[in-house]
Formats: C-alpha cells, sequence, structure tokens
C-alpha cells in the first residue's frame, strides 16, 4: 500500500432527476439489486438506493472505461455485493435528498454524509451516542458551533465504522466543507490532500443492459465496498 493516496467523492442531489429517468435507471439493476430494492418500505429510501446505485455505477464505469449500465454489482445475502474486477474500493453514502459516492485505487475508503439539521436535540443525541462528556463540551459552545461539532463527530464516527467495522481504524479522516452536509472521509491510508468534491452528473440517456446467466461470474470481482 503507498503511504498516501488520493481519492474523490461524488456528490448527487436527487432533486435533480425526474421521475423518468429514475425509471431508467431501475433498468440498470440486477434481480438481485431490484429485490431489495423492493424490501425498502419508504418512497425516500427506495429513491435512494436506486439512485445510489447509479451514481456508484457512473462513477466505476469512468475508472473502468466501459458504460454504466453494463456494470454488474452482485447482491449477496447479509454481505457486500461483488463489484467489477478492477474497479476502485469505493463507499456510498446518503442524507436526504443527498446521494455520495467516494472512490480510491489506493485505499479502502469509509465515507458518511449527514444533512445538519437545526433543529434536532443534537446534545440528547450526543449524551446517548458519545456520552456525558462529549455532551457537557458540545453544551459549552455556542449554537452553530455545537451543530457543527456535532455532526462531525457523528460522521467521523459512522465513516470510521464503514471502514473497519466496530474498531473503525483508520489512518486519515477528513472533513470536507458544504453548506448543508456534514460530510467525512475516512482511510486505511493516509490522503495526499483533502479529496476533490465534485459534482455528479448521471447519464440523460439511459440504456438496459444484458445481464449474465446465473453461475456467469463475468464482470464480478471481489467486493470492496461500504454499506451506506
Amino acid at each position: 500500500m503507498p503511504d498516501t493516496s488520493v481519492a474523490a467523492v461524488w456528490l448527487l442531489d436527487a432533486r435533480t432527476i425526474g421521475d423518468a429517468l429514475l425509471r431508467g435507471y431501475m433498468s440498470w439493476l440486477s434481480p438481485g439489486e431490484l429485490a431489495r430494492h423492493a424490501r425498502f418500505m419508504r418512497p425516500q429510501r427506495q429513491r435512494q438506493f436506486v439512485l445510489g446505485r447509479a451514481l456508484l455505477r457512473t462513477v466505476l464505469a469512468q475508472a473502468l472505461g466501459v458504460p454504466p449500465a453494463i456494470i454488474v454489482l452482485e447482491e449477496r445475502a447479509g454481505q457486500a455485493p461483488l463489484s467489477p474486477a478492477g474497479a476502485p474500493s469505493f463507499s456510498l453514502s446518503h442524507s436526504g435528498h443527498w446521494i455520495a459516492c467516494a472512490v480510491s485505487r489506493q485505499t479502502a475508503l469509509g465515507l458518511d454524509i449527514e444533512v445538519m439539521d437545526a433543529k434536532r436535540d443534537v446534545l440528547a443525541l450526543a449524551r446517548q451516542a458519545f456520552g456525558d462528556a462529549v455532551a457537557n463540551h458540545l453544551a459549552a459552545m455556542p449554537r452553530e458551533q455545537q451543530l457543527a461539532s456535532f455532526y462531525r463527530r457523528w460522521s467521523e464516527s459512522e465513516a470510521r465504522y464503514k471502514l473497519g467495522g466496530e474498531a473503525g481504524e483508520a489512518a486519515s479522516c477528513v472533513a470536507l466543507a458544504h453548506p448543508e452536509l456534514s460530510i467525512v472521509l475516512c482511510s486505511a491510508a493516509p490522503l495526499a490532500g483533502l479529496p476533490d468534491l465534485q459534482v455528479a452528473a448521471l447519464a440523460g440517456r439511459v440504456t438496459a443492459p444484458r445481464f449474465p446467466a446465473p453461475g456467469d461470474r463475468a464482470g464480478a470481482g471481489s467486493a470492496r465496498w461500504s454499506q451506506p
């Protein structure tokens, strides 16, 4: 593993995607992904799932030099899906109408985004999630700083978990500035600098893929996934 690594983060505003395009992106999903999509009860969560997978395919397609519609992500019960062989490491996250995807060819990643909701009782949440000491520390801050500090801690906790489970071991965790979101990216290897934060643009024309026959492993490789 290199001493330093490079990563990029793509951010998609789901409000920019109409229902017609959304239905088209559903045609990219594998049978396993469609089955998972059907298990979500809330329409917003279904929309997040479809757009997350569309964004992931778009980003991986750029790295692999293939059309996004032919990227196969194979669902596995209770485990991460299999990604195409040669694909970079990646991590997905979603919050509200925002979807994000981070990628790196050098290191594993854990990404978390959170809409910073000023109406939430962050002190109560902090006390429950992080303990009295953290909650008391936040309580001494001005409200605006209190909100930002809480969400920074929360996002880092989630990103570390995605990267390495309960231990959450990370060589680096960096926060990316955004007016609405708390964004934290953790990596197994140190990053050479702050990742680029790019606005994602999904394909305006959707072509349905041809899925491999059962037992055909072509297009599937090792899993490098961080569940949203």
